[in-house]
């Protein structure tokens, strides 16, 4: 397995008001906009784990001012690996929740400040943005489509009632994060954690979140063929798993 580094990056400010949540971002070929993402992230968290999976792009540098801490595989692994690693590691620093944040600025901070607090008051054990509740996003007609078909597969498969299944947005509290452990290392772990809460018994709520898509998100985003391939290697997963 390749090594992980691991950095402490610049210290806290006044800003900051949440020290018990540890906001995981996996990173991959980011650099035009990692930078922004994290100040965001760090005006509200402590703890910012970014995992850079193997970027080639200057993304590492670009956002070596920003985390708390820095962590990084020598070689791409996938979104799935990265965002086990930073889980881990959050676990292991002492976390009492563990959030997940995509790196290409579709989140608003904003949103995972509410699901936080839903983990947090013990409302539920796992928080995941849903953006179709109460039309929270405007999401272009090919990816809604393909989401739908996500969403509707899964409630065949795992019988999940999830409105979501491929937000990258989650929060989970402490327990959860540790009863939940990522094995699919690529896009396929979206799909794996649903199968793991619907085998958790652990309470889920999902919240209504904003998705912005813009230009730039929209060209990295996911494609009927990557779909076809996160499909195919989540089916081998769990008959080979």
């Amino acid at each position: 397995m390749p090594s992980e580094t691991v950095q402490d990056a610049i210290p806290a400010t006044s800003e900051l008001r949440d020290s018990g949540t540890w906001v995981v971002v996996p990173l991959y070929n980011e650099a035009t906009v990692i930078g922004e993402v994290l100040r965001g992230l760090r005006r509200r968290f402590d703890h910012v784990v970014v995992v850079d999976d193997g970027s080639t792009d200057g993304s590492v540098e670009a956002a070596r001012p920003h985390a708390t801490w820095l962590l990084k595989h020598l070689v791409n692994r996938g979104q799935g690996a990265a965002i086990q690693t930073g889980t881990a590691f959050a676990l292991s620093r002492g976390a009492l929740r563990v959030a997940h944040f995509d790196a290409d600025g579709q989140h608003d901070v904003r949103d995972l400040v509410r699901m936080v607090e839903r983990v947090s008051s013990g409302d539920c054990d796992i928080a995941i943005g849903d953006r179709f509740a109460e039309g929270a996003s405007e999401v272009p007609a090919s990816r809604r489509l393909l989401l739908r078909g996500a969403i509707l597969f899964h409630r065949i498969a795992s019988g999940v009632e999830l409105s979501d299944v491929h937000n990258g947005l989650r929060v989970f509290s402490r327990e959860a994060a540790e009863r939940i452990e990522i094995t699919a290392d690529r896009m396929a772990h979206a799909s794996e954690l649903v199968d793991l809460i619907a085998q958790s018994g652990l309470r889920v709520e999902e919240v209504p979140v904003r998705i912005r898509y813009s230009e730039y998100s929209l060209a990295k985003g996911q494609r009927w063929s990557g779909g076809f391939r996160v499909l195919f290697h989540y089916l081998v997963g769990r008959l080979f798993g």
